[in-house]
């Protein structure tokens, strides 16, 4: 009996389809029969009735090419540790339209399909290599210019390309924040770094459009399009119906997208040059002109699997492959090239190998260069500090005009004032920063008008008006986007969380996102912000887990930022002098950790003794990062480690210890969160006979792990030590609350039984 002829080939069985998809180029053209027109002059339209000229074509089509090869390469080379990244952009080539339609100016926001895009935007600066720089990155080169060898991104500093690493729809809120932005500077009078009429571009897959973060930033969009708030970003929607292996339902993009009110939308074809060229033009048209935010649906394919990594033919047919691998981008352009008369067929294989040729030679070079090679290196970037010049911007008060403007007169200074309670404090303190720093905008929840929840931002809005006092929608995600907006264009913003319980919310856009920038940029690109968060617990039960939350490890555990508690109204002011200028020198992603049940604490002892109100420091004092402050220096029979709440706790136990016990009794404040001063704590603990730590956090998971491990490693293991430290457990209603948060009384138990 005769076999059945197998009617696919054997070639297109292959497991390897990055090596399918090359070889499907090269039969392609040599299997072309069009009849080819004769070539256009460079302006003249590639094919009739494309916008597209032939210069515009052939650009495009050598950065399609690059992107394509680079893709190429990274599968061949990953397999003898020479690239370390797969995630390529093929199928996506269509993106290099974007770039060529706007400006080196305006401020890009990429996923990782981005190959194409940034090959073409390489073309708007002189004398610049998109494959050696590209290459450099794939191999981890510690001379990579966007990261440093630190990872694969796609970034460029004079390009204004802001690395992104593996972005799942965490990058729009802050793109939609740098569009806010770009048309905020002119309402304060700030001059920004790029022009006036730059757009922000963000782009992303179908399957990230569905994201938490996207929604909520195409939600902000069109919250700040219906009030006629300009906001001029481009959302780039990479539509090639897959996120890994979970299929977009047909025409959802359109179907959830087309008829939103005030986001506009626009669809071009990504795998067409000649034909969606015009399309794309349109949207950037369209953006740039009416500052509108700005949906492009551009269809896009993937071929060659998610990544390296991705064996498509182990869960998809080879028929289904062979359909999506025929709508390449690349074999629609080589048409193109050969229908026009641009290339013959020879030439236009001589190209493609050529273009093969340099990504390999760039290669190699590549993996020849140095590697990072010590852990100083790797962390580097990631929380740079100049403390000369941070203590020198702290402390530096020569607004004096301008602080006369904001508090009326010489005699309503806050120094000349009687003492006042925290949050009293940190109302002037804020006054202070925002007539120190013209470039400074605080917003938040209800921060306006309303003065916050607890007055702290009271009058703030008076003095300051709207363009730099306003309130946001009611959402986290967004608050922290459009910081993360704001710093991008060099102004410094001061963002508030209402509630540490809500900042989980949108922790990732500190912890993914403005903390990361640093480091993945090598230092070229930076997102200062003051973060206020209100937290803590102790508001005598009222509000119960959400208005009382001890979760203070999810700050503690993001790399590279500041975390600054007070527990008084004098550090409070000082304080934030010092991580406003952490964050205007060094560029830093600063937390300010507010104590909420101390805002309105006036005594510490009895109803009435005012020893909690505190005089408010000249502008030109500030607080050192790490400096903690000592009661009774000296007095070493115990030592007791706090911060915030637990420091009135812990003066009160003292007392009554000392009172007891006949203990002359140190109490230490931390101030300082992250990072801990941990020579600080072991020259504390050092003369100590006995160490108590308070710590309100949670037992499993606090500050006071820390400060153990700074006394253990400084050598004062063999001291006795109790730890008093809230419960895993979230903070009830009422008066249940003090079962599960550290009190006096369990202060002064743990020093009892430390008595042998």
């Amino acid at each position: 009996m005769n076999a059945i002829p197998n009617p696919i080939p054997a070639r297109h069985k292959n497991v390897n389809r990055a090596e399918v998809c090359d070889q499907n180029f090269v039969e392609f053209v040599r299997n072309w029969t069009g009849t080819p027109r004769r070539a256009p002059h460079a302006d003249k339209p590639v094919l009739p009735g494309s916008l597209c000229s032939a210069r515009d074509f052939l650009d495009l089509f050598e950065s399609q090419l690059v992107s394509r090869h680079l893709d190429l390469m990274a599968r061949v080379l990953r397999v003898k540790n020479k690239v370390f990244y797969t995630i390529g952009s093929s199928g996506h080539e269509g993106n290099a339209m974007v770039a060529r339609l706007t400006r080196h100016t305006d401020p890009a926001f990429l996923h990782y399909r981005s190959g194409g895009f940034m090959a073409e935007r390489f073309r708007k600066l002189p004398g610049m290599d998109p494959i050696m720089d590209s290459a450099l990155s794939f191999a981890a080169s510690a001379e990579d210019p966007a990261s440093g060898g630190r990872h694969k991104v796609w970034g460029s500093k004079p390009l204004w390309v802001l690395p992104q690493t593996s972005t799942i729809a965490s990058h729009l809120p802050k793109a939609l924040g740098t569009a806010v932005a770009i048309e905020q500077a002119r309402r304060i009078g700030h001059a920004l770094p790029v022009p006036d009429d730059s757009i922000a571009i963000c782009s992303f897959g179908d399957a990230s459009s569905n994201h938490a973060t996207a929604q909520t930033a195409f939600n902000a969009a069109a919250w700040t399009a219906y009030q006629k708030l300009p906001a001029p970003v481009l959302f780039v929607c990479e539509d090639n119906g897959i996120g890994i292996s979970v299929k977009t339902p047909n025409d959802w993009i359109h179907a959830n997208f087309s008829g939103r009110r005030d986001l506009d939308y626009f669809y071009a074809d990504g795998l067409d040059l000649a034909e969606g060229y015009e399309q794309v033009a349109r949207a950037v048209h369209h953006v740039r002109t009416t500052r509108r935010p700005t949906f492009l649906h551009l269809r896009t394919t993937r071929i060659m699997g998610h990544a390296g990594t991705d064996f498509e033919i182990e869960w998809r047919s080879v028929e289904e492959l062979m359909a999506v691998e025929s709508t390449d981008p690349l074999l629609r352009s080589a048409a193109i090239g050969l229908e026009s008369g641009l290339y013959t067929k020879d030439s236009l294989l001589a190209k493609y190998e050529d273009v093969r040729g340099k990504c390999f030679a760039a290669a190699e070079e590549a993996d020849r260069r140095p590697k990072i090679e010590t852990l100083a290196h790797v962390i580097e970037p990631l929380a740079p500090y100049s403390p000369g010049k941070v203590a020198a911007e702290a402390v530096r008060a020569d607004y004096g005009d301008k602080r006369l403007a904001v508090f009326g007169s010489e005699d309503k200074l806050p120094e000349k004032l009687p003492p006042r309670h925290l949050a009293i404090q940190i109302n002037n303190a804020l006054h202070d920063l925002l007539a120190k720093y013209p470039e400074t905008l605080l917003f938040g929840e209800d921060v306006a008008q309303k003065g916050g929840v607890y007055t702290l931002t009271k009058g703030l809005h008076k003095a300051f008006r709207n363009a730099r006092v306003f309130n946001t929608l009611l959402d986290e995600t967004m608050i922290l986007g459009l910081a993360q907006g704001y710093a991008n264009m060099g102004m410094l913003p001061i963002p508030e969380i209402q509630y540490l319980a809500y900042f989980h919310n949108a922790c990732d856009q500190i912890r993914g996102e403005a903390a990361s920038l640093q480091f993945f940029s090598n230092n070229q690109y930076r997102n200062p912000m003051v973060v206020r968060i209100a937290g803590l617990g102790y508001q005598r039960g009222f509000g119960g887990h959400f208005h009382n939350d001890n979760s203070i490890a999810a700050l503690r555990d993001i790399p590279g930022i500041v975390v600054g508690c007070p527990s008084r109204g004098d550090d409070a002011a000082m304080m934030l002098r010092t991580l406003a200028a952490l964050a205007k020198v060094d560029g830093r992603v600063t937390i300010f950790l507010e104590p909420i049940a101390l805002y309105m604490t006036k005594d510490l002892y009895e109803a009435g003794d005012g020893l909690w109100s505190t005089a408010y420091p000249a502008p030109d004092q500030a607080m050192p990062l790490g400096e903690g402050r000592v009661y009774e220096e000296g007095a070493d029979d115990l030592v007791i480690f706090t911060y915030g709440n637990g420091v009135p706790m812990s003066l009160r136990a003292a007392r009554e210890i000392e009172k007891r016990l006949g203990w002359k009794v140190r109490t230490v404040d931390l101030r300082w969160l992250v990072p801990l001063n941990e020579s600080f704590i072991a020259a504390q603990a050092k003369s100590a006979k006995r160490i108590v730590v308070v710590d309100e956090g949670r037992h499993s998971a606090g500050v006071g792990e820390g400060v153990i491990t700074a006394i253990v490693e400084g050598g004062c293991g063999a001291t006795p030590l109790r730890r008093v430290v809230g419960a895993d457990t979230y903070t009830p209603l009422a008066g249940a609350a003090f079962l599960v948060l550290p009190g006096d009384a369990d202060i002064v138990a743990a020093a009892v039984s430390l008595q042998a």
